[in-house]
């Protein structure tokens, strides 16, 4: 607390401690944080007067009137003019997020002028008093305004009176002088007297790193028309006042520009006052959509009866980006595509609105079934379910409005047997493929995308095109899906999902989700669930749930396109047994780990090196199974101990998997354990020079391929089988990486420097996780190791 305040803390101290001095000036300080003028000495100056009543020199300063040219800053005084103007209160939110206004007039007497600043609490006592009248005004702080100038604030307590007891002569005439529209003189100040025709949508502009909103009214008297411009706080004036085209308004201290040889108004310390003034009635006319051709500044009203989404793009001229949305708009005539532009496109819009635009421009448009397509500007008004629509246009609407919001069922989907149909549909999200890049004829690269979609009652297939491809989508989401177009598949009716479509993502509470099925039991519908033993060759429409026990590194190679694919390899297991599953591109890109649970809807079942697989293809979904799911099946421990059975080697079987083995290696075959393979075909070359072809393939090979491969045998108490440890574990046995062996053995062709070392993994004992398999050359089963578990001499 400085010396000043404990000052005046000395005059009341006899009536309050410390302590309810300070909370008391807290108060105050809190009550008025949005005041820039009040501070913790202002605070308690008012709680010394609430306590004392006002100081001798307060009252001196708030007794004695002073002449506006002489007052000075710094000073607290009354002063006493005439009101020349009124601004409306704008709104402001403090840094600490409290909400409060602010709001100006003007005072003169034949000494000068000021402006008077009034605040949120100040802002009531201006409710008795308007342009023209003498007031005075105790209590105000001159202070410095922004041009230099004296500047008065009001302060809580300050009080505004009429002031009677005057000398008429000190102070100027005030005249409310309504200018005629033809009569306006550029850069003057003006009152008017019109009627809004037309309020455009507030566009935003960027200036010096701050972002700004502008709009122009345009206004009619019975001379002529102008417009009038609101800039950033002014815009909320249009919300604030209620105004809307057909008001009329008077409008003081309205500024006059000439820009270009045409007149406009601009708003700035002006009043905006919204009555019932005499202005000549305006009525808009309105077109009907059938009648419309190609002509500027028309008005229709009609329903949204197609709508799209909004999109982006770069404009020519500058780089920047713009945006734009197409929508169409019927009423009982015809309808007609209409294209918004820029913060219009921030305008909530919903099929089915009805809507009122006004100054748009028609033009003739071979793409549209019409002929002619509808463009707004900065000028255009667009106005969402307006009012005082008449009951006849009411009764046309809704009629509209019940056919274009009509959502078909995907059972009547099925049954179509027309190309083209437009239709919105509602249901769940099933069976996302991946993303297909693909080049079209033109050169340019397209994307497409499928899944299935389901509402309980029907499937249909989904392609997505292009950007909505891109889009990401929840297996099992609720979607709305406007303006889909019927594709004849060769097997079911198919929908396509391209640029003029939407896809909307359903909250699980809202009305048209909740009556969907859940996800569970549509799926139930769609699917049936299969344990690993019961998989068969061919399967379709199943669901495998399983566990992670394997999961190799990503291989990528080159497609016959000569781009890159990436394939990866998982193997899962349930109480059942085990199947291995092929990944492809992003889906063999993604981190799987050992232990997950893991689901495939609808994946494809091959049979391929003597087992069954799963090839997880465009229409399979890889989902997290639900928590009943992962109940039933074992843990990952549990699945080591019934999967990875342990035998010896007299047990083996020709089909047997995972099994456990335990045995010495010997006959350690280390004469070429570098196999050379063709990068483009994969098959094994002899590379006798450094410039050699497939004989395969007939393709030039710069850089083959290498697969490291330690052959053996390997022994137990029971007997002896053969053994090929490839890559990985290869480079596990040997404690090398690949890269470092074919260095260090000259590309293959120099095995000397392995030799050591691939004749000291004889007698070395493994333990390793393996299947086995029938060797049609040799007529005997071998081993084919997934896993070294342990190894030592």
């Amino acid at each position: 607390m400085d010396n000043e305040i404990l000052e005046l803390y000395e005059q009341v101290k006899d009536k309050l401690t410390i302590e309810e001095f300070q909370a008391k000036i807290n108060d105050i300080s809190k009550e008025n944080e949005a005041f820039d003028f009040m501070n913790d000495l202002s605070s308690a100056k008012l709680v010394v007067a609430n306590i004392l009543g006002p100081s001798e020199d307060d009252q001196k300063s708030n007794g004695e009137i002073l002449n506006i040219g002489d007052l000075e800053q710094g000073s607290q005084a009354a002063i006493v003019g005439r009101i020349m103007s009124i601004s409306n209160p704008k709104s402001f939110k403090t840094r600490k997020g409290k909400s409060g206004q602010v709001c100006n007039i003007e005072l003169e007497d034949n000494t000068g002028k000021i402006r008077v600043v009034l605040w949120t609490e100040n802002i009531k006592l201006l409710k008795n008093f308007k342009e023209g009248n003498i007031v005075k005004i105790t209590d105000v702080d001159i202070k410095e305004g922004f041009r230099g100038d004296n500047e008065a604030n009001l302060r809580p307590r300050s009080t505004i009176t009429h002031f009677k007891e005057v000398d008429l002569s000190k102070f100027p005439e005030y005249e409310e002088k309504i200018t005629d529209i033809e009569d306006l003189v550029p850069e003057t100040k003006a009152n008017i007297i019109a009627r809004i025709v037309r309020i455009p949508t507030p566009r935003t502009y960027e200036k010096n790193g701050k972002e700004g909103k502008v709009t122009s009214l345009e206004l009619k008297d019975a001379t002529g028309e102008i417009s009038y411009t609101l800039w950033n706080k002014n815009v909320d004036l249009i919300d604030e006042l209620g105004l809307d085209a057909g008001d009329s308004v008077k409008i003081l201290g309205a500024q006059v520009r000439e820009r270009n040889g045409e007149l406009s108004l601009t708003h700035w310390d002006g009043r905006i006052i919204k009555g019932d003034f005499d202005v000549p009635e305006f009525t808009q006319e309105f077109i009907k959509i059938g009648d419309i051709t190609e002509q500027n500044n028309i008005a229709i009203k009609g329903v949204i009866s197609k709508l799209q989404d909004i999109r982006t793009f770069t404009r020519k001229s500058d780089g920047s980006e713009g945006k734009l949305r197409n929508f169409d708009v019927s009423d009982d005539t015809g309808s007609i595509r209409t294209t918004i532009w820029g913060n219009d496109t921030d305008i909530l819009l919903t099929k089915g609105d009805i809507v009122k635009i006004i100054g748009a421009d028609a033009r003739f448009d071979d793409y549209t079934d019409s002929g002619y397509s509808l463009n707004t500007n900065f000028n255009t008004q667009l106005s969402i379910n307006p009012e005082n629509l008449s009951d006849e246009e009411l009764d046309i609407f809704d009629e509209i409005k019940q056919k274009v919001s009509q959502i078909k069922r995907l059972s009547e989907v099925e049954e179509f047997d027309e190309d083209g149909i437009e239709v919105d549909v509602i249901g769940r999200m099933f069976a996302i493929g991946e993303i297909n890049e693909f080049q079209r004829d033109d050169g340019s690269v397209g994307y497409a995308r499928s899944a299935k979609f389901s509402d309980g009652e029907g499937r249909v297939g989904l392609t997505f095109w292009d950007q909505k491809a891109k889009q990401e989508y929840k297996t099992g989401g609720a979607y709305k899906i406007e303006n889909a177009k019927v594709r004849l598949g060769m097997y079911e009716v198919e929908l396509n999902i391209g640029g003029s479509a939407r896809v909307i993502e359903l909250p699980e509470d809202s009305d048209q989700a909740r009556f969907l099925p859940s996800f569970k039991t549509i799926e139930t519908m769609l699917y049936s669930h299969k344990s690993i033993a019961d998989v068969e060759e061919d399967d379709e429409g199943i669901i495998v749930t399983g566990r992670i026990i394997e999961s190799s590194d990503v291989r990528e190679f080159d497609r016959t396109d000569g781009s890159k694919g990436y394939v990866k390899s998982l193997e899962i297991a349930d109480n059942s047994g085990s199947i291995n599953v092929t990944l492809w591109n992003e889906n063999a890109k993604k981190e799987w780990n050992v232990g997950d649970a893991i689901k495939f809807q609808d994946p494809q079942i091959s049979f391929r090196n003597d087992s069954l697989e799963i090839n997880v293809s465009r229409s399979t979904s890889i989902l997290e199974p639900d928590e009943s799911e992962i109940d039933d099946l074992p843990t990952y421990d549990e699945l080591k101990e019934s999967i990875y059975v342990p035998k010896t080697i007299e047990a083996l079987e020709d089909d047997d998997r995972n099994v456990r083995i335990t045995g010495t290696l010997k006959e350690v075959f280390g004469n070429k354990i570098l196999i050379t393979k063709c990068p483009s075909c994969g098959n094994t070359v002899d590379q006798s020079s450094d410039d050699f072809v497939c004989s395969f393939c007939g393709e030039p090979i710069d850089e083959p391929r290498y697969l490291l491969m330690v052959p053996a045998r390997l022994e137990d108490d029971t007997g002896e089988i053969s053994i090929t440890f490839f890559d990985n574990l290869a480079e596990e046995l040997l404690d090398m990486k690949k890269e470092d062996i074919i260095n260090l053995t000259d590309n293959g062709s120099d095995l000397g420097p392995m030799e050591g070392r691939i004749d000291d993994l004889n007698g070395l004992t493994v333990e390793v996780i393996t299947n086995v398999s029938f060797d049609d050359y040799n007529e005997e089963i071998r081993l084919n190791p997934k896993r070294i578990l342990s190894k030592y001499y």
